[in-house]
């Protein structure tokens, strides 16, 4: 089994040193009860609610940052892996919605989201790389970002290549639903892990950012799908999962999650958009 935490926490806008503190001190906490794997919300060291480009400038970073030093010494004390969100400050001024994943030796691996939500496109530029997945001590982690999971051909694509958890930092806006049902991201996360047969950890933000509430909707979801731990406010929520059921797609006797695939028959869904657009006039 792997012990993984997610930490729903409370960011304060362009508020670096707070927000670096209050991360150090949320890894160390989830390393003390025996987290393996430890998940921060998106943008965690900066907030989101910008009101300008040059707001999020003064607190972006980049992964040489010494705040990502401090999560690596916390990660060390217990043979930890942290994914959390950060403000990437970028080439030429440029600046990226970023995840990083650190371990004991630092930054190992940096992705910057590419499928950007409403108006985080006057503030951010799309990441141009996919996702990878890390081989890590405790297992193969893949990362997206927030609204990434919407797109059924990222996660597919982590899963085929051997993802067995998927960490995702998110800032959950609050949207009206139906009394006694989950987030909708949440219903997202749950089909994804299901058609995919990977274990997937949200970590959402609490508070009230300049008017923004956010579903808090934290969730860590098995292999098939349901959902093993939740949490509706702030603080730490931890679940032990056990990835081995990650590493077969067989369902049945004659049922493959993978080996049923038909590739030759998908192409229009990753076809360019500008492609698609021909086809329809």
């Amino acid at each position: 089994m792997t012990r993984i935490a997610c930490q729903q926490l409370a960011p304060r806008i362009a508020d670096l040193d707070h927000n670096r503190a209050q991360a150090r001190t949320a890894i160390r906490e989830a390393v003390d009860a025996g987290a393996q794997v430890v998940v921060l919300p998106e943008l965690v060291t900066s907030g989101y609610v910008f009101a300008s480009k040059e707001e999020a400038a003064g607190v972006a970073v980049t992964p040489e940052h010494e705040l990502f030093g401090e999560w690596s010494a916390e990660a060390e004390r217990g043979g930890a892996v942290v994914v959390g969100g950060f403000c990437e400050a970028g080439p030429d001024g440029t600046l990226f919605n970023s995840a990083a994943l650190v371990d004991r030796a630092g930054v190992v691996a940096v992705y910057r989201k590419t499928h950007l939500w409403d108006r985080e496109k006057l503030v951010f530029s799309p990441g141009a790389q996919a996702p990878v997945v890390v081989d890590t001590a405790v297992g193969r982690i893949g990362v997206v970002v927030c609204y990434d999971m919407e797109f059924p051909e990222m996660t597919r694509g982590l899963a085929l290549a051997g993802c067995e958890l998927l960490a995702v930092p998110t800032n959950w806006p609050l949207v009206p639903r139906p009394d006694g049902e989950r987030a909708p991201e949440v219903v997202v996360g749950m089909g994804t892990a299901r058609v995919n047969r990977m274990a997937i950890a949200c970590c959402d933000r609490a508070g009230v950012e300049r008017g923004q509430e956010w579903n808090s909707g934290t969730s860590i979801i098995d292999a098939d799908g349901w959902v093993v731990a939740e949490r509706a406010d702030a603080g730490l929520l931890l679940a032990d999962v056990d990835l081995e059921p990650t590493r077969s797609k067989r369902l049945t006797e004659h049922a493959d999650l993978h080996g049923d695939r038909r590739p030759e028959l998908y192409g229009s869904i990753v076809a360019p958009r500008t492609a698609r657009a021909a086809d329809g006039d």
